[in-house]
């Protein structure tokens, strides 16, 4: 397979895995655009490589993702075409970051991370539920940090579940890029839109690439700071504990380190979301491969000693993978109206020897440096 048709193919793949995670926690506005970008994907695929055996799986999977774009727009009622700019009521930039619908993940679809769960726990669903026993306070804001892939979305999107609460998800990244003029306008409308839900309901403010919004660099254009420090105001709005709402800000990075240190102030809890242990990547491969016809030799503790330093994200790849190997083969003997064969325990390792983790082991030595200065689990 030529570089490029493999670079395509692991674009659309990584388009409809971010959609699935949309999708998983109640996000259809963006699952519906990452659906609509791994289409736009496969379509280069089919008109670069017109003659190739899979062009019938190609344009199968380009269908149902415009199909399940479609279908998630209409369930939403809010559309995802990018329009011409206009001035926006404060309902209308609410809009942008509530779900419509709960998450539907819950603690237990989270695989691994029991000391990361039992923290969260800890921190915002017990004093939910029991504000009482609490009387000195509880933490309102939580940072969560570590590589991609690991889970951190997944935490956020299942705490606002289990504490049956509004999910309000915050690109960092896009809100700076996209609305840099307007940011401040905008912070400030998504925490008076919470305050005035949380006096009667939980809310989590779920900030998503967290360096993008309060992160320093060294290149700045003055709205950034200005940003920050109406971000830093709204927190500290949140940090009265005699007021007994339930607002939490949840944000997440992967580069903890560009931080502004005032912002590390003031989250009470800095929590580090590991890659999978063995046991979890052994999990990881049991709850992936459950879609899938698998031969007798595949063994899950062989496959989880193989991909130590493998993210979660990377171990529902090396599946994909594996499976589209299957695919290829039943295509290419022309038996369309066959199934694929069962995925051999080699179809894997072929997989391995050309698929390396994500994560370097000088990045995990970085989080574990910065945990020993700034981590705060306990």
């Amino acid at each position: 397979m030529s570089g490029g048709r493999e670079y395509l193919e692991a674009l659309a793949r990584k388009y409809v895995h971010e959609a699935m995670i949309n999708e998983k926690i109640g996000n259809k506005v963006d699952a519906a655009k990452n659906y609509k970008k791994a289409a736009e994907i496969i379509m280069m695929l089919i008109n670069n490589y017109k003659n190739d055996p899979m062009i019938h799986i190609y344009k199968s999977l380009a269908e149902s993702y415009i199909n399940k774009a479609k279908e998630l727009e209409e369930e939403s009622k809010l559309s995802v075409s990018i329009g011409g700019e206009k001035e926006e009521s404060e309902e209308d930039v609410v809009k942008d970051y509530v779900l419509i619908e709960k998450p539907s993940v819950r603690f237990e679809d989270v695989i691994g991370l029991d000391n990361v769960k039992q923290a969260i726990m800890d921190s915002i669903v017990y004093p939910t539920k029991r504000p009482d026993l609490f009387p000195l306070g509880w933490p309102r804001n939580i940072l969560l940090y570590g590589p991609p892939g690991c889970g951190k979305t997944l935490i956020a999107a299942a705490v606002a579940n289990e504490i049956d609460g509004v999910f309000m998800q915050v690109d960092a990244a896009s809100l700076m890029s996209k609305w840099l003029g307007e940011a401040e306008k905008r912070v400030a409308a998504i925490f008076k839109y919470a305050r005035k839900i949380g006096v009667s309901k939980p809310v989590i403010i779920f900030i998503d690439e967290a360096d993008g919004l309060l992160g320093v660099y060294e290149s700045e254009i003055g709205g950034e700071a200005r940003v920050r420090n109406q971000f830093l105001k709204e927190l500290d709005g949140l940090s009265d504990k005699g007021k007994k709402f339930f607002i939490y800000v949840i944000a997440a990075t992967n580069k903890p380190w560009k931080l502004d240190i005032g912002f590390l102030r003031r989250f009470q809890k800095r929590i580090y979301v590991p890659p999978p242990n063995k046991e979890a990547r052994r999990n990881l491969f049991e709850y992936y491969t459950k879609f899938f016809k698998l031969a007798p030799d595949v063994d899950f503790n062989i496959l989880a000693e193989k991909t130590e330093g493998y993210s979660a994200s990377d171990i529902r790849d090396i599946v994909l993978e594996a499976y589209l190997k299957t695919v290829r083969e039943l295509f290419k003997s022309n038996n369309f109206n066959e199934s694929p064969r069962p995925i051999t325990l080699k179809d894997f390792m072929e997989v391995l020897q050309h698929r390396k983790p994500s994560i370097s082991q000088e990045l995990l030595k970085l989080y574990e440096e910065w945990g020993k200065n700034f981590g705060a689990m306990a």
